[in-house]
């Protein structure tokens, strides 16, 4: 399989390491600040830019009838846009929050413990997330996942950053040199607490799986996530 890669900070090269190890060919590799490039010689796009850059990138693979694997965060106020482009041009798209496996599991986790809360009276629900000081967005797009997940299947309307109240999940994130990315859910109640954490230990998980992504959309059309990839 012959990739470009759109992003080549550290998860870019992470990824480069992985696709070969499985036998793919990378043909071409875009730096933040490009913004002219022919995607078109690539069987699939794997994604993983900045927010200033995710829109152009998408855009440039649909056009090309390239498939496209996206797990830039902070965009996604263009989403629908990029869906309906996607099915204007009969495209194939797969954007994921966290491509871990591991992390795909822990929101199927997620899930089931929102809806066992949901029965049970005097817990609150709130969220931390800590991740490396270069990433650019708070929250991060795994943490807003994990809220609407919980919002889903609660009395719970929104989340904020930083505050919450009886409606809304409150999101902290924190900023420390070298963390990949760690998630806890916590209910709290006057009597106890219960969580439930996702602690990555590097890059390497998020980068499988977005390699494992690209090779599941191979030959599909269409919009998918990492629960069609998983079987989840």
């Amino acid at each position: 399989m012959k990739i470009a890669l759109l992003g080549y900070g550290k998860m870019g090269k992470t990824i480069e390491k992985i696709a070969i190890e499985r036998g793919h060919i990378i043909v071409l590799k875009v730096d933040k600040d490009d913004t002219s490039y022919d995607v078109s010689q690539a069987d699939v796009a794997i994604d993983f830019s900045i927010p200033a850059a995710a829109v152009n990138n998408i855009t440039n693979c649909f056009n090309a009838n390239v498939p496209v694997i996206s797990g830039t965060t902070g965009w996604l106020d263009h989403y629908e846009t990029m869906v309906d482009l996607c099915k204007e041009k009969n495209g194939s798209f797969i954007y994921s929050s966290n491509y871990s496996l591991g992390v795909n599991l822990f929101f199927e986790l997620n899930k089931k413990l929102a809806k066992m809360m949901s029965t049970v009276e005097g817990y609150d629900v709130a969220m931390e997330e800590i991740h490396h000081t270069e990433k650019l967005d708070a929250p991060s797009g795994t943490a807003i996942t994990l809220a609407e997940g919980i919002i889903e299947i609660s009395d719970k309307k929104s989340w904020k950053l930083d505050t919450g109240d009886h409606n809304t999940i409150c999101i902290t994130s924190k900023r420390i040199d070298k963390v990949p990315g760690t998630h806890t859910v916590t209910y709290s109640s006057k009597v106890d607490d219960i969580e439930i954490t996702h602690t990555a230990h590097n890059r390497s998980g998020f980068a499988l799986g977005a390699v494992i992504a690209a090779e599941w959309l191979q030959g599909k059309k269409g919009i998918f996530g990492m629960k069609d990839v998983l079987g989840l």
